[in-house]
């Protein structure tokens, strides 16, 4: 095997995507052909923190030329994990995003060996049998980890912003700050008694 070395991240993500093909259609869910990758921050909970999101995959219908957006965050730059965030928002493209995380996306996830809670996979050990030749093949990851919480020319994060609580029984809602959930804790949901949690 020859290694190959790419200068850009995309280059080595898109190598890793098109050879990832053969195990996605030997699991019969094809990669789409109209797939675009990069190393971007996700819409959502993209800084480190609670919930963050590593990966994100958009459906070919939001983009003008009808192409699937996948994106891994930058904050990754360990190959594996990398390798396994692409292949999770493969998944997605492949079985289509009305799946969420169940029914074909875990049908293929696991078949592909991704293991863990659908809605956060970590490669498993078949994924990275098929992973690690790739790997080897495609040579480092051309990335170093960006910590997000760091100096940028965007503006700065608002302290303030009141975060969404919900009852994890009723749905009941509620708001507060970051301080006041540090200081004070969860509130207590007048319904069910129980803390409410962010989302």
């Amino acid at each position: 095997m020859t290694t190959n070395t790419h200068i850009h991240r995309e280059a080595w993500l898109d190598e890793f995507a098109t050879r990832l093909q053969p195990v996605f259609s030997a699991a019969g869910y094809p990669i789409p052909r109209n797939i675009r990758v990069t190393c971007g921050f996700p819409s959502k909970r993209a800084t480190p923190g609670k919930n963050t999101r590593i990966g994100e995959c958009w459906s070919s219908s939001a983009s003008t030329d009808g192409t699937f957006e996948v994106m891994v965050s930058p904050v990754l730059d360990d190959p594996m994990l990398v390798a396994g965030v692409l292949a999770h928002e493969l998944v997605h493209a492949a079985v289509g995003l009305e799946c969420g995380h169940t029914g074909e996306f875990k049908t293929l996830a696991l078949a592909i060996g991704l293991t863990g809670k659908m809605t956060a996979t970590v490669p498993g050990d078949l994924f990275k049998r098929h992973a690690d030749p790739i790997l080897a093949d495609v040579g480092p990851y051309p990335h170093a980890m960006l910590n997000a919480t760091g100096k940028s020319s965007g503006p700065p994060k608002q302290s303030t912003r009141n975060l969404k609580l919900t009852c994890p029984s009723c749905g009941y809602r509620a708001s507060t700050t970051r301080i006041w959930l540090d200081m004070a804790g969860a509130p207590i949901c007048p319904t069910d008694n129980i803390p409410m949690v962010e989302g």
